[in-house]
């Protein structure tokens, strides 16, 4: 069954992309995202390569960090300044290596306004991983069994970057943890503060460049990692 998806001109939404060394896609993933979502903000965050000059090529808002922090750092980042506008109502984090599709992102929007919802979350769990390996979706799954064990959030997917706050929620968070532990500190937030969420079916694009750069099991294992620090430092 086809599912619906809203359309029109999302001026009261805002894309979020951090994105470290992704000087290859970050100016065709801009190019994707249609012209009916016309606020998007780039974070390079401590590049060394041309991530900051292909991005400024593009209709994207950039904003750059000196050195590299991690997806967490730049997420809020990329939230603090997206707050200092108040014409946005909806935020989204959005991946800079082009696994995202943005018809999830029109459906997360909807079901976020049709359900008075405070939050979001993408699923490839209830959705569609294409290409992933299967030493990832391992990984994966222990970082959802982690989560789920320590947060009040029973979900599907724990480390999806495809999310969608309205500005309540968005005010609200605030990243402590630098790398990819960050999106259990979300997690934590949306439990302990008994904000209404959802998760809906997504689908995850995994190309040769995403399995190679940033999707390796170094990088999931380094999930696991982050998550043990972020408990031990509690």
């Amino acid at each position: 069954m086809s599912r619906k998806t809203v359309s029109g001109n999302f001026d009261d939404v805002i894309l979020i992309v951090p994105a470290w060394n992704e000087g290859k896609v970050i100016a065709s993933t801009i190019a994707d995202i249609p012209a009916d979502f016309p606020n998007i903000v780039v974070i390079t965050d401590g590049s060394t390569d041309d991530t900051r000059e292909r991005a400024l090529e593009t209709r994207a808002m950039v904003v750059s960090h000196a050195t590299n922090l991690g997806q967490g750092a730049a997420l809020q980042t990329g939230l603090d300044y997206a707050l200092q506008f108040p014409q946005f109502r909806y935020f989204v984090t959005f991946d800079a290596d082009g696994q995202h599709n943005i018809e999830d992102v029109r459906h997360m929007l909807e079901v976020l306004q049709e359900q008075q919802l405070d939050v979001v979350l993408g699923s490839r769990f209830l959705g569609s991983a294409a290409n992933i390996t299967r030493t990832k979706k391992m990984i994966l799954h222990a970082a959802i069994r982690f989560t789920n064990v320590f947060s009040r959030v029973a979900l599907t997917d724990t480390h999806n970057g495809l999310r969608v706050f309205t500005r309540d929620f968005a005010s609200k968070i605030n990243i402590s943890m630098p790398g990819m532990a960050h999106a259990s500190e979300i997690i934590d937030k949306i439990g302990n503060g008994g904000w209404n969420y959802a998760e809906v079916p997504v689908t995850i694009r995994y190309s040769d460049y995403s399995v190679g750069k940033g999707q390796s099991m170094l990088n999931s294992i380094n999930i696991l990692a982050d998550l043990l620090l972020n408990r031990i430092s509690k």
